[in-house]
């Protein structure tokens, strides 16, 4: 998809009434991209040239992939929602077409903080909070797979406050399915626990609950007893008959797995 489509795309932000004028930093990774476009369109002119307009040749492909990972690598950067967005579609492109390297874990990383550990304030005010794009990020880190792309989950699940970002950082933990040394399993028995005593989310629950059963299956159950006090604390707790019931089935399914 070329870099001139994506930038009409940006112009207008679903659900919302009016645009927001672009920012410096948006700015300069309009003119960023533009300008690596610039350098790099001889080098397409002289492929369509030559009669191979069907098939790209490895310094095309090398040079159109070097345009994302900038694109990427600028706008993971912006304190914008709208060059957030931009960062994360071309994230979505470079994965669907394999490309999983650490500068888009890297990026996806970044962004996943914006706004809680990575904080930009004008006058007082968090100006870089965009919960959606953090759940968002956390669902691509679980399409990386790596155990780099399981840290930097890790990270946001420690990082975040919003129940909505923290069910989709567990179920991309889930997907990769990585728990050594129970690190994961703990880690998120941690959210349950707190949130069972502040504000209990049943959403939260749920995915967590997923997540243990998950990891259960696949590790012939879990040892870590902090992960059992969050199940039982779910299914004892305040939370809806659905997600008690749910959590009463996963203790019973560790216990299987567990006598394999």
């Amino acid at each position: 998809m070329s870099i001139l489509k994506y930038f009409g795309s940006v112009s207008s932000v679903p659900g919302r009434s009016s645009v927001r004028p672009a920012k410096p930093d948006m700015k300069r990774g309009f003119i960023l991209a533009l300008a690596i476009f610039a350098a790099v369109s001889p080098a397409w002119g002289q492929s369509s040239q030559s009669g191979n307009d069907d098939e790209r040749s490895v310094e095309e492909s090398y040079l159109q992939d070097s345009v994302a990972i900038a694109i990427i690598r600028e706008q993971s950067r912006s304190d914008n929602w709208e060059g957030q967005m931009l960062a994360l579609e071309y994230i979505s492109e470079a994965i669907d077409s394999g490309n999983t390297n650490d500068e888009i874990r890297g990026a996806l990383e970044y962004i996943g903080l914006e706004g809680v550990g990575n904080v930009i304030r004008e006058n007082g005010r968090i100006i870089n909070n965009f919960p959606d794009i953090r759940a968002r990020a956390a669902g691509f880190l679980g399409n990386i797979g790596t155990p780099e792309a399981k840290n930097s989950l890790i990270k946001m699940l420690l990082s975040d406050n919003e129940p909505w970002v923290l069910s989709e950082t567990i179920k991309s933990l889930a997907k990769i399915g990585i728990n050594d040394d129970e690190e994961t399993v703990r880690t998120i028995a941690w959210i349950v626990r707190r949130y069972d005593t502040i504000a209990p989310n049943d959403v939260l629950a749920k995915s967590a609950l997923d997540a243990f059963d998950s990891f259960a299956q696949s590790n012939d159950g879990i040892k870590d007893p902090s992960a059992i006090d969050a199940i039982m604390r779910i299914q004892n707790g305040r939370y809806i008959r659905q997600v008690q019931t749910r959590a009463k089935d996963v203790l019973a399914n560790i216990r299987k797995h567990s006598q394999r």
